[in-house]
């Protein structure tokens, strides 16, 4: 199989990884107008959920369930508590207060699981690689693109067909407008700041499998998350779908043309789409 069309499915499978990592912050600041650099955070702790899941006896698809429910459950409480008394604030508040939280995670992680990685096996099912002629390519990657894949539709449903996801893009343009058709405003924040941070944690759990998990993996995967989201559009889900398949596959081709260069080049292509369309490629100016 030729190696550039091998990088091209794996560009997708990291992808669509970026996509679920990225389009709950793209939400969270479509409405909410709230910099989460917590995000990163919730990415983590979904991976290291899956790894103790493992280690207490359950198996992978029960820590798939779970492990988002559960961040996302934590998101909630959280956002009640503490970031919904920041909404008003400047945004250097809103990074300063969601720092100190995304530093706290970390710090919770090393003391609960070590400073090193672990490593997180896929499920025995997905073991393996398939064959169809030349192409060979493991199953678990195989299962992590069509998985999200069908995640990305029921999102869209969730978003496109759905009153909740009418009142969110009504939200996303005027909260104050929302709030006089009677709508609990806070309660509609409340609900997409989990559904963001449980994409996240889902995205955690899929990916530990590929690359293990270790306490530092969320600030990376916030860099990046915050490129998607550049490229394709504040606030546009399909911005984030595009943006996401556009870097993974911009980073996979690189680590064959450009191995050290292939980090560089995502931020390449953000700057490129930023000359172009300065507000993303599916943004709304």
């Amino acid at each position: 199989m030729n190696v550039y069309l091998l990088q091209v499915v794996n560009g997708v499978g990291i992808g669509m990884l970026y996509f679920l990592l990225a389009v709950g912050l793209s939400i969270i600041f479509g409405l909410l107008r709230f910099v989460n650099f917590a995000h990163g955070a919730f990415y983590a702790l979904g991976a290291y959920l899956c790894f103790q899941a493992l280690q207490m006896g359950m198996n992978f698809w029960l820590a798939l369930v779970l492990a988002p429910i559960v961040i996302g459950a934590l998101a909630w409480v959280t956002e009640k508590v503490l970031l919904r008394h920041v909404y008003a604030q400047a945004h250097e508040f809103h990074i300063v207060v969601t720092v100190g939280l995304a530093l706290v995670v970390q710090e919770l992680i090393i003391v609960a699981w070590g400073p090193l990685g672990v490593d997180v096996p896929a499920p025995d099912a997905l073991q393996g690689v398939v064959m169809w002629g030349d192409f060979v390519y493991p199953k678990y990657r195989l299962f992590v693109i069509g998985f999200t894949a069908v995640l990305a539709l029921g999102l869209w449903w969730l978003l496109e067909g759905t009153r909740l996801g009418s009142a969110v893009r009504a939200g996303s343009e005027s909260t104050e407008m929302v709030s006089l058709l009677g709508i609990n405003v806070f309660r509609l924040f409340s609900v997409m700041f989990a559904l963001g941070a449980g994409t996240a944690a889902m995205a955690g759990v899929l990916a530990a499998p590929i690359r293990g998990a270790e306490p530092f993996m969320g600030v990376e995967a916030l860099g990046i998350a915050f490129v998607v989201v550049v490229v394709g559009g504040m606030g546009s889900f399909a911005g984030a779908l595009v943006g996401g398949l556009l870097v993974g596959v911009v980073q996979s081709l690189m680590s064959t043309l450009w191995p050290e260069g292939a980090r560089l080049m995502i931020y390449v292509a953000m700057a490129a789409v930023l000359l172009l369309r300065p507000h993303g490629l599916l943004g709304r100016g």
